[in-house]
């Protein structure tokens, strides 16, 4: 899956929020001040060609959807800051992130029951 731009992911985060939409609609949830008509309508193609969005004819215009689940491409660019930063080792990034955000022993067993919780939901779904 390729990497997206600032724009794009910006452009496909409204696109996940909104399921399916036009180009005006997708101006009217950026913050101001709003970029042109062109400059969206740009991206939005770029995104078709990325293969990460389509499009269905509605009279003269088109209403764009997403091809690529949230989920999917998060877990993408998560995996992709791991290796490129992290050295592939999640125990290190969650270090740092520790040591950034000055994490507090609760939120770190708050993180440690999300993580066993979706590990034991892993586990589950491969018996």
């Amino acid at each position: 899956m390729k990497q997206l731009t600032k724009a794009e992911e910006e452009v496909m985060q409204i696109l996940w929020q909104l399921g399916k939409g036009n180009v005006a609609s997708i101006i009217e949830k950026l913050p101001e001040p709003k970029p042109a008509y062109n400059t969206i309508s740009t991206i939005v193609r770029i995104l078709e060609s990325k293969g990460f969005v389509d499009h269905e004819q509605a009279g003269r215009g088109h209403i764009y959807f997403p091809l690529v689940k949230k989920t999917d491409y998060s877990n993408q660019s998560i995996t992709q800051l791991v290796d490129n930063y992290f050295q592939g080792s999640f125990k290190s990034m969650v270090s740092f992130f520790m040591k950034k955000n000055d994490m507090s022993l609760t939120e770190l067993e708050a993180v440690m029951k999300e993580i066993k919780k979706t590990e034991d939901a892993i586990n589950e779904k491969s018996k």
